[in-house]
């Protein structure tokens, strides 16, 4: 047995035999697949732009307590609200973690609306 690692790699379709193939098969299919991995090469970029400026902000209803976060989920952005004066400061500390969260989950929401056709992409390219 070759101790040599498989340069197979699996997921990809198959290429046709080279055995008794029409070369304009094996061309034709080549074109086929580099056209699909372009194809995909750019839906990847255009996700990864989308994900640099993401973000999402979340408000108290009083308007005391505003969050903003990036695709990560990190704080970018914390803003008090002149109603935050008025909110005891246990409160607001329970204000900023809950918004945080629902800020988080809503750009956890947001990456996975963009990645999701990139990946989906990915599948059917194989």
């Amino acid at each position: 047995m070759d101790p040599r690692p498989s340069r197979h790699l699996t997921g990809l379709p198959s290429a046709p035999s080279s055995s008794g193939a029409d070369p304009s098969d094996t061309r034709a299919w080549l074109a086929d697949y580099r056209g699909r991995m372009e194809e995909l090469r750019g839906r990847a970029e255009r996700a990864q732009a989308q994900l640099e400026g993401l973000t999402a902000t979340a408000a108290s209803r009083d308007g005391a307590v505003t969050v903003t976060v990036n695709g990560s989920g990190a704080l970018l952005e914390l803003r008090f609200g002149s109603r935050a004066e008025d909110v005891p400061r246990n409160r607001l500390a329970e204000l900023v973690l809950s918004l945080s969260r629902e800020a988080a989950a809503d750009a956890s929401r947001q990456v996975r609306e963009v990645v999701e056709p990139v990946t989906a992409a990915g599948r059917a390219a194989r």
